[in-house]
């Protein structure tokens, strides 16, 4: 009976071995990965959500290692397919099991990827590092976090240089948080929930501007390369392509361009900014207000809501392109444009039309309930991130026993789109959520100049004096511009209480 059994296996083993032979005499052997892929014409890509690699925006999926991922994928000529694992174990799990071509993580280097993955830096750099609520004592050193719990993400790089170092500071202990993902452990450390935590330089740099309650103290080593992961079971014919693709986009000076993008838009911002715009209002404005006006006239809108959401959108730079290819003076995204029948978004006057056409559709869908002003509160949110994110905020307002039809409420919970415990709830799940908040407080800000400059007799009836009237008096220290729009502006600061400028710039 064992004979028997085994001579199925006998047979199988001789035609393999004989097909090996025709094969290697015809001069053929086995596709690289790379010609697989081209073959296929799919590239299978796993990650997971975090502002610094992947999530949804919206004008559809972003995130700087995914933006990288989309233009690799249209160099080989290949589609590009995205699964969404819910935190880095899954990700490597799956690599590990060869099942996609390549995991985004944001992970670097660690002594047991090196039998287990091929590596390619993606262009940023960050390192670990220690963050604590400002009403407890900053720590200097390790020695400073003995006998303390240092709470971190699950399977991150900081546990392992925490075991390295554990060998000559015994008391280190630290607890893994498998549910959280780096904005959830910087919210607990936000409310002093967690006194302590390790987190990435480069997640630390996204959120901070959302947590002011959270400061750094140092650093645990040097900063090291984010990578690319890619299974060992692979040749190394992708990799080498994914190495040589990046290297071209540092070349040709995309991967800055990129890098921008994600990471460009995060200083805090003061009064350098704000007289910066009323530069714009008295220089660049002019050129579009009539039509500001006369399309606001056409979509019974604001004029000057539509000329702070330009503002907002592009400092009124008709010729504004951002990586993702959002452009034109309102960042319209190519499906926008086409479905609202907008042929040139470049084009300064098709852009305003666009922007008041898709913001009186935006406007429509917010419930005929809400009253204003929050009714354009809401739009203003939905043209921003997405009607469907913000009804996945008014579910848990009202989930949380407040109440949903009111942004006031409604914007302390766009913020938990952000961490897994909260988007994993939702319907259309991981948002940067912080964004349409500030975004509307922004364009409210705006809005009130450009109201004032209009209405000024109004305004200085108003109880409380408004942030641009401290600017009397003061020098402009912007040179002149010649409406084309130059970079050496973009990043000028605001007062703090205008926020950031959004990566839509």
């Amino acid at each position: 009976m064992p004979k028997n059994r085994r001579q199925p296996y006998t047979a199988i083993a001789k035609y393999t071995c004989l097909l090996s032979i025709i094969l290697t005499v015809a001069g053929c052997s086995r596709p690289s990965t790379l010609q697989e892929i081209r073959s296929e014409g799919v590239l299978h890509i796993i990650t997971r959500n975090a502002p610094s690699v992947y999530f949804e925006g919206r004008d559809g999926p972003t995130g700087y290692d995914y933006e990288l991922a989309r233009l690799f994928a249209e160099d080989l000529g290949v589609e590009l397919k995205v699964r969404v694992a819910k935190d880095n174990t899954s990700v490597l799990s799956i690599l590990d099991q060869d099942y996609a071509h390549i995991g985004l993580a944001g992970l670097s280097s660690r002594p047991d990827f090196q039998q287990r993955y091929q590596k390619v830096a993606n262009g940023i750099e960050a390192e670990s590092v220690v963050v604590y609520n400002r009403e407890v004592d900053r720590p200097d050193s390790l020695e400073d976090l003995e006998g303390q719990t240092i709470h971190l993400v699950a399977d991150s790089n900081h546990e392992h240089q925490l075991e390295q170092f554990s060998a000559n500071n015994s008391g280190l202990q630290w607890t893994m948080h498998a549910g959280l993902d780096a904005a959830g452990i910087l919210s607990r450390v936000e409310s002093g929930e967690f006194p302590l935590a390790i987190v990435s330089s480069n997640e630390l740099e996204l959120n901070h501007v959302f947590f002011p309650m959270v400061k750094s103290a140092f650093s645990l080593g040097e900063a090291e390369p984010l990578l690319w992961l890619f299974p060992n079971e692979q040749d190394q014919s992708l990799a080498n392509a994914a190495e040589q693709f990046i290297h071209k986009l540092r070349e040709d000076g995309t991967l800055a361009h990129i890098s921008e993008r994600f990471y460009g838009h995060l200083d805090r911002l003061d009064y350098v900014g704000a007289r910066t715009f009323v530069h714009h209002v008295e220089n660049r404005l002019p050129k579009y207000e009539s039509l500001f006006r006369d399309y606001a006239t056409t979509y019974d809108l604001d004029w000057r809501l539509l000329a702070a959401m330009g503002y907002q959108e592009s400092h009124w730079r008709p010729n504004a392109v951002s990586p993702t290819g959002v452009r034109g003076l309102m960042m319209l995204t190519r499906n926008t444009a086409s479905h609202i029948g907008i042929n040139n978004r470049l084009d300064a006057e098709e852009s305003i039309q666009g922007g008041a056409k898709y913001f009186t559709i935006v406007h429509s869908r917010v419930p005929d309930r809400i009253p204003e002003p929050d009714r354009t509160w809401f739009a203003l949110a939905s043209y921003n991130v997405g009607w469907g994110h913000v009804e996945d905020a008014r579910r848990l307002t009202e989930g949380a026993g407040r109440n949903p039809d009111r942004w006031m409420d409604v914007k302390e919970f766009l913020p938990l789109l952000a961490q897994k415990e909260w988007y994993s709830k939702t319907r259309f799940g991981y948002a940067r959520g912080h964004e349409p908040v500030i975004y509307v407080q922004n364009i409210r800000r705006y809005y009130d100049f450009l109201a004032w400059l209009t209405e000024p007799t109004e305004v200085a009836e108003s109880e409380e004096k408004p942030w641009f009237k401290e600017l009397e008096g003061m020098e402009k220290i912007v040179g002149p511009d010649n409406g084309e729009g130059n970079n050496s502006d973009i990043r000028a600061s605001l007062p703090e209480e205008l926020g950031f400028v959004p990566p839509t710039l």
